[in-house]
């Protein structure tokens, strides 16, 4: 997957504080959440099903 283009993202609750995060691209094909580790963007992404991202998403709320 090509992920040159698409727009990362971080959660509004990981404030500006420079503190552990995951990003997170929008735009990717429907079915796909790819993440990464915000302090090493040129690092690793883990590609997760969109079903098994919301379930993870909702179990942190």
């Amino acid at each position: 997957m090509a992920l040159s283009n698409v727009e990362w993202r971080t959660s509004s609750y990981s404030g500006s504080n420079g503190g552990d995060c995951v990003q997170v691209a929008d735009g990717c094909p429907a079915g796909s959440v790819p993440v990464r580790d915000s302090k090493n963007t040129a690092g690793p992404v883990v590609t997760v099903g969109a079903r098994a991202w919301q379930t993870f998403v909702d179990g942190l709320r």
